[in-house]
């Protein structure tokens, strides 16, 4: 009867070292699971990290080869803003300050800008006149500016070109990006199809006049 008893007892439960070697178990299939769960959620916050920053670049290449293949002339380099006649908009031969946009990389060259102007006088802006955009000498001609952001989280932002400005025909602007603590170099290259060298005067300072 005893016999039959604990052979019963030894049916209906688990022994104490069989609770601990499933509780072991257990444990190793929780712990590789929760791994691989951070590990797909970290290698989904880099591919998304990735992703985003390649938009913006490929927007950013994208924007700045047109701006410069398509504008009339790259007009000076001060500091770190690149000012270009994006276009003769109203073909007079001159540039009015509508017409300016500089491509801006910050005093730490960590991220890079466009800056459009806007006035409701469009007056003309001699082409020796036009500075760096701290100076705010916009302001002269009641101008407003509007920035907007190309490329963040970039550094060592350089401009180079063919020749210096207003002469330049060929513009390079080179940085370098992090991508997943992964830092590379990248590069944006552009020549000038609408190059307006025929309008610079012989100082080489500014446009032509009309009694020139």
């Amino acid at each position: 009867m005893k016999c039959e008893m604990s052979s019963t007892r030894r049916r209906d439960g688990f022994t104490l070292v069989e609770l601990l070697v499933a509780m072991v178990v257990t444990s190793i299939v929780l712990a590789a699971v929760a791994t691989l769960a951070y590990a797909m959620s970290v290698a989904g916050d880099m591919s998304d990290n990735t992703s985003q920053k390649q938009a913006q670049l490929r927007y950013t290449t994208l924007r700045i080869s047109q701006l410069i293949r398509n504008c009339k002339l790259i007009c000076t380099i001060a500091g770190n803003d690149l000012a270009i006649w994006r276009a003769d908009d109203n073909d007079n031969g001159k540039i009015n300050i509508n017409e300016l946009v500089y491509i801006e990389a910050d005093p730490e060259r960590e991220y890079l800008q466009l800056c459009e102007f806007s006035s409701p006088f469009n007056p003309v802006v001699k082409l020796n006149r036009i500075d760096a955009l701290t100076t705010k000498w916009w302001l002269k001609y009641s101008s407003e500016i509007r920035c907007t952001q190309l490329l963040t989280q970039c550094s060592n932002v350089e401009f180079s070109f063919d020749v210096s400005p207003p002469w330049s025909r060929f513009v390079s602007i080179s940085f370098d990006l992090s991508e997943n603590d992964i830092i590379r170099h990248y590069q944006i290259n552009a020549a000038l199809r609408a190059w307006a060298d025929h309008l610079l005067n012989k100082e080489e300072i500014g446009l032509i006049d009309d009694d020139d």
